[in-house]
């Protein structure tokens, strides 16, 4: 993994972590923004928040973070530009290829989630090799989202269950859940947005149920291990009930 942050800067401060596992979920927005308020093009943008998640996925395990699940690009991201598409998928195949020692190295483990149909097989095959790289590994769970949409995510939940001939009548949550992308994972506790923008666009909304928000104002290449470690000191004083309440 990348050398240990600048205590100068951008250090993620040690700070009481809740017990168990702690899923944080991020949309990761703002890098055309941030490039093209700097006169750049918007890959360069992508590029910078590229190495912006070394930092951050460096900063996990001390902040009490087991999971991390990373929105990096959507089902509805195809209607970009294409040479932005293509830039971006470079930008993927690039990290990968960097990163899969580092990250096995870390024992951080690396998935990827969403339709990889659509994708070009030298990049399929790349995410397989780095998820079989890292399958040992426990210090981290780091899923990453790539062509992938949540309503996408149900449909073809949905499709999985019609062909396995499971009766309607036995559709339940958990059989719902088994079928996700995301069925061996715990769900997210703290949902964090950057850029200021204050939706979720179609990032795991079955699984964020319950999730507890964020939205800063911070463009992605922007946001450093600190900011993390504020985000989690305040999850930590939320008082979460799960649609019930607490006795007094």
């Amino acid at each position: 993994m990348p050398q240990s942050l600048d205590p100068a800067t951008s250090a993620a401060p040690q700070i009481s972590a809740p017990k168990g596992p702690l899923h944080v979920a991020m949309i990761m927005d703002g890098n055309g923004r941030w490039a093209t308020q700097r006169g750049w093009p918007r890959l360069v943008g992508h590029r910078k928040g590229a190495e912006r998640v070394r930092e951050i996925v460096t900063a996990c395990p001390s902040l009490g973070i087991t999971h991390l699940t990373i929105y990096a690009f959507s089902t509805e991201n195809w209607k970009r530009g294409a040479a932005e598409v293509l830039g971006l998928m470079s930008i993927f195949a690039r990290y990968i290829r960097s990163e899969a020692e580092k990250l096995a190295t870390a024992g951080v483990r690396l998935r990827f989630i969403g339709d990889r149909t659509r994708l070009e097989p030298k990049l399929q095959k790349l995410m397989a090799g780095i998820e079989a790289r890292t399958a040992h590994c426990s210090a981290l769970h780091l899923t990453v989202a790539i062509n992938y949409g949540g309503r996408d995510e149900i449909t073809r939940a949905m499709r999985a269950i019609a062909a396995a001939g499971i009766a309607p009548s036995q559709i339940t949550d958990a059989v719902l859940a088994a079928h996700l992308d995301t069925a061996d994972l715990p769900d997210p506790d703290l949902v964090i947005r950057t850029s200021g923008e204050t939706r979720i666009s179609n990032f795991l909304p079955w699984q964020a149920a319950y999730a507890e928000y964020e939205f800063t104002p911070t463009l992605w290449p922007d946001f450093t291990a600190a900011e993390l470690a504020a985000i989690m000191a305040k999850f930590a004083t939320r008082e979460r009930r799960f649609g019930g309440v607490v006795a007094k």
